[in-house]
């Protein structure tokens, strides 16, 4: 049987990928599940980020070593937050290999990348592409992606938790199969920065809420051509002691924007209160027929 010149372009791109996945593959962990084994990406010294639809309370990880069989430890959960499908693990005796990660900024549709997992104990890849790169989405769980990250072809079974990489085996971002219907996505990298940070010190996402009760209603036409909208969200309740009440806005208020962005309603209001836990905002509001803005402090839930 005839080999392939190692200077051959095929060659080059064989042993380049090989390369990537020899680099990453330390930082590859696998989590023990309920139903067979997962994957997990070592974030720090004692930190495994993976899927959050798949992370129990307590489990085992195995992390691998060097020539040698996996060390299993006890990990723990830290928290999670179904609206972005990430779990932070804490693992006893700490000594992981932190993954490299990387920015989607750079990356093209087309380009090569490789799912990696370790359902089992060896490191096991997948080859795949970059097909779609896409602006920032609400997940239908609440969360915010940073990007759009989609590949080519389903993920397959255990690889959900793991990391996507470059071909310098560096983590694009983090593989799910449950967060958006249809989609095999990568969590990417700034969005797991973001996540991460949220589920270790508060043990979860921290999500805006104004303690209201909305309904949508549609705004009189002098309004709606002065504000450049046709309706917004109408308080019909307010939570006692509650963001909203605290800073003196009234049922009946219509709201119309937060922060700048509009309300066409309760759906509007939800969204635009998910990331702005804790913060100082202002609130435009019809009252008696006139346009004015108030300030609010909105609360915050995990």
């Amino acid at each position: 049987m005839s080999q392939l010149a190692p200077t051959s372009p095929f060659a080059q791109l064989s042993t380049s990928l090989a390369d990537a996945v020899d680099r990453a593959a330390p930082s590859v962990v696998r989590v023990d599940r309920r139903r067979g084994g997962g994957t997990g990406i070592a974030w720090s010294d004692d930190l495994v980020v993976t899927s959050a639809f798949h992370a129990p309370e307590r489990t085992t990880v195995e992390v691998p070593v060097a020539g040698g069989e996996p060390d299993a430890r006890d990990a723990v959960l830290v928290g999670r937050d179904p609206g972005t499908d990430v779990a932070v693990l804490r693992v006893t005796g700490g000594g992981l290999t932190p993954a490299a990660f990387r920015d989607v900024d750079g990356l093209a549709v087309g380009a090569l990348a490789l799912a990696l997992g370790r359902p089992g104990r060896s490191i096991r890849a997948s080859l795949r592409i970059i097909g779609v790169l896409g602006p920032e989405i609400r997940t239908p769980g609440g969360g915010r992606l940073d990007r759009w990250v989609e590949t080519d072809r389903q993920l397959p079974r255990g690889f959900a938790g793991g990391p996507l990489i470059d071909a310098a085996g560096e983590v694009i971002g983090m593989s799910t199969r449950t967060l958006v219907r249809g989609a095999d996505l990568a969590v990417p990298t700034e969005t797991l920065r973001r996540v991460v940070a949220e589920i270790v010190a508060h043990g979860g996402v921290r999500r805006g809420y104004l303690g209201v009760g909305a309904y949508p209603v549609a705004l009189p036409a002098a309004l709606a051509a002065q504000l450049g909208q046709p309706a917004g969200a109408l308080i019909a309740s307010l939570e006692d002691g509650g963001p909203a009440a605290t800073a003196g806005l009234l049922v009946g208020d219509i709201l119309t924007r937060l922060d700048g962005e509009r309300l066409g309603g309760p759906l509007e209001l939800r969204a635009a209160l998910l990331d702005r836990g804790g913060k100082a905002v202002d609130v435009e509001l019809i009252r008696a027929g006139a346009v004015v803005t108030q300030s609010v402090t909105l609360g915050s839930k995990s």
